[in-house]
């Protein structure tokens, strides 16, 4: 062998270790950056009480309750993964002035909630919030399931378990492989995602009336995404705004699109 093509394998060979190292970084810690959970919690405030979810994996989680007007639905909201229940607050202004009730569980691992956040652990999360309704004379069919980017794939799989009133996706994600892969291309195989919460695979089971609402601006999860979910539901309205990039769950008009939308199918 000659000593250029030495050197050549042997620099081929660095990069190869040097690829599978930052591939192996990436897998053992892709929770803290699929999940950057921030810490402290949120008092509630004015309307508001502070509530337990009890999971059935035995986690105790903080979640805000507000009541709804007489004959009103209850909302059920999931933030994102950078977000806490400061930001869910926001996310619902619009609602509540109008008379809907909000429940706004937080994550496990969440704003001082125990446990680590996980798919599953989510799901669990998100089936405590929704019985803890139901024991309170809330059934399913008078709750609203609203999520908001990592929430989408929680509430649409909590909508396919059991039909809720409505099912409203803000800047939803196809998966998290998708959205990887928007991110860094090629270079990190869909295979090593653990947290997959595929939304595309299921949104076509979903019986609930169904709305998506995306920015044609969103630079985190692009247009796209909720373009192919619409279209493999074949049943869901798609709204797209303009200029609110990966913030649209907090836009005055995304919540009077929904409200319009809402009312359009008597939840009022």
């Amino acid at each position: 062998m000659s000593r250029p093509l030495r050197r050549l394998l042997i620099a081929a060979a660095l990069l190869l270790g040097l690829y599978a190292a930052g591939l192996g970084a990436l897998y053992a810690g892709q929770r803290s950056m699929i999940f950057p959970a921030p810490d402290g919690s949120v008092a509630p405030p004015p309307g508001y009480g502070a509530v337990t979810l009890n999971t059935a994996d035995g986690l105790q989680l903080k979640a805000l309750y507000r009541a709804p007007a007489p004959g009103r639905p209850t909302l059920v909201f999931f933030h994102g993964n950078g977000d806490s229940l400061a930001g869910s607050l926001v996310a619902v202004e619009r609602y509540v002035a109008a008379g809907y009730g909000a429940l706004l569980p937080e994550y496990r691992g969440y704003g001082g909630n125990p446990g680590s956040p996980s798919e599953a652990g989510l799901y669990a999360d998100g089936r405590a919030a929704r019985a803890w309704l139901a024991d309170r004379g809330v059934a399913g069919e008078r709750q609203v399931l609203i999520g908001f980017s990592l929430g989408t794939g929680v509430v649409t799989r909590l909508a396919e378990e059991q039909a809720p009133a409505a099912l409203i996706l803000i800047a939803p994600y196809t998966s998290v492989p998708d959205v990887v892969a928007h991110r860094f291309g090629r270079l990190v195989p869909g295979w090593l995602v653990r947290d997959r919460l595929d939304s595309l695979s299921r949104i076509d089971r979903i019986a609930a009336p169904t709305l998506i609402l995306h920015d044609r601006d969103d630079r985190s999860i692009p247009v796209a995404h909720g373009q192919r979910l619409a279209q493999r539901s074949g049943r869901a309205r798609l709204v797209l705004f303009s200029g609110h990039d990966h913030q649209l769950g907090f836009a005055g008009e995304a919540q009077d699109a929904a409200l319009d939308w809402l009312a359009g199918l008597g939840l009022r």
